[in-house]
Parts: C-alpha cells; structure tokens; sequence
C-alpha cells in the first residue's frame, strides 16, 4: 500500500520533484502552505511531509524555522536537490518566439543573465510549477515559464533552453518529516542531530553553550538565530551538527549545553544525504 508524501506547492514543483525522488513508488499530496503540509502529517492524512529548510543562493527558508519546533513532527531524513532553471514552452515554441516570461520572483531572480540577453518581459507569479501550468493553459506561444523539468514533464511543455540559472551551485536542502522519530543507530554510519535551544539570560552563556563542542570535538554545520514571540529578547537557535546523541563526545558537549540553556528541544537524529554537495 502506497504512502501519501505531503509537499507544499503545485504539481510540478521542485518540492514535488523532491518527493517523487526520495519516495519514488509512493503518492505525492500537494498543499498550498508550509503549514497545510505540515498539519496534513500532523492529521494522519499524510504519513511524510517533504519540506525545504534552505537554499544556496538565499538561505534558510524562515517560515519552517519557526514551524519545525512546535510541531510535533521528528526529521527523519535529509534530501539535496539541484534547482535547474528551464525555460517551458508550449509545443512547437522557439526561443525566437518568447516575449515574456512567468515564474516565482525568486526564480526570475535566478535568471536574470538570460532573461537580459534575450530582452525578455518579465511576470511575477506565485510559484514556478504554478507558471508552468498557467503557459500551458492558455497556450500562448510569445509567453514562457521558468520552471523545472519536471514541470514541463507534468503539464506537456517543451523544454525550449535548459540550465539557463546565473549560478550553477544552486542546490535546495530539504527534510524529511514524520508523526515519529526513526532515529538510527550510532554504527559508524555518518549521522546528524538537529535540534533548538535557547540560553539562559546570563553573560556570555552562548559562548560557554557553544564551548562543550569546540572542547569534544564535535562539528556543528549550522546555528542559526531567530525571535520567539515577537520579542527582542527571546532568541531560539537552531542548530545541526555531525554525530549521534549516543556517541561519548556529542552526549558530552550536550550535557555542558544543558547547563547553560533553559530550553531544549530535539527534532531529529537521521543519516547525513549521500548527495550533499
């Protein structure tokens, strides 16, 4: 029996593409919001929710950081997805016969070489499988989309010019979420532990905080800072770091984070992406 895998956007998004990658024989369930997808797991109407956490080019996604702790969902995996900007299309269209093209601000943005060489009109539009669908619905031949392939695979455009981003590191990280923790075992395997805390309103105590890490040698790849509540003076960080809550050296540095933190919350222990850039 299939599972549901909830991903928020149209058919034809990079989010949906991330879904059938990771859960090929399974059944993709757009939503219109992070929050949709996260509640749709949440609700048993999903049993995975795929959602992206940062991008290369324009860094963390803030709406799922704040999202994420409260709820109630475990990561249970990771997923890194190249984002290949493709100009679609309707069948038969040339290059010669764009005048416009329509797509997400952020993709457009991601375009801006191309889209200047070729003196194309520029339209903003909600998302980029949404534009695709749209160039397909009123088959006009002087508008396109920038849009992935797998856009173009789902509403029957032609791919007119491929790879046509400003930078070709443009890389998408997502997570893996589910209703309970798959935390696997420290075998040797490369893990990674992700979690929120917020310190206690003392001097210095991000710096003793950070400390147990640096002195046990555990590698952290990401802290990052953002307001709880709306308040200037409640900041949560959200951090990963390389290893398992088991192993001597992270069960160390975590015991020394207790001491000068007055929250602390786990969100996940899962395997490191083979496919990390």
């Amino acid at each position: 029996m299939s599972r549901k895998i909830a991903f928020q956007g149209e058919l034809g998004a990079f989010s949906h593409a991330t879904a059938v990658e990771v859960f090929p024989d399974d059944q993709p369930v757009p939503c219109v919001t992070f929050e949709q997808t996260i509640g749709a797991v949440q609700a048993g109407e999903a049993d995975y929710a795929v959602v992206p956490i940062e991008n290369s080019l324009y860094g963390r996604i803030t709406d799922i950081h704040h999202i994420l702790p409260e709820s109630g969902l475990y990561i249970v995996g990771e997923y890194y997805l190249p984002v290949r900007m493709n100009l679609l299309g309707v069948p038969g269209a040339t290059l010669s016969d764009i005048e416009a093209v329509q797509s997400l601000s952020v993709a457009l943005g991601q375009c801006r070489k191309f889209i200047a060489k070729h003196k194309l009109r520029t339209i903003n539009s909600v998302d980029t499988a949404g534009s695709a669908r749209e160039v397909a619905e009123k088959g006009d031949r002087t508008v396109a989309a920038i849009a992935s392939r797998f856009a173009a695979e789902t509403y029957g455009l032609d791919v007119i010019a491929e790879n046509i981003e400003d930078a070709a590191h443009n890389t998408t990280r997502f997570l893996i979420m589910a209703r309970d923790p798959i935390a696997p075992k420290p075998n040797g395997t490369k893990i990674k532990t992700t979690f929120v805390f917020r310190v206690r309103n003392v001097p210095a105590a991000l710096y003793k905080a950070m400390g147990g890490f640096a002195t046990n040698s555990v590698n952290m790849t990401k802290l990052e800072s953002y307001m709880v509540g709306g308040s200037f003076t409640a900041t949560q960080f959200y951090a990963d770091i390389e290893g398992h809550p088991d192993d001597h050296n992270v069960k160390l540095a975590l015991e020394e984070l207790g001491f000068f933190s007055d929250h602390f919350k786990l969100l996940g222990i899962y395997p490191v992406a083979d496919s990390a850039p």
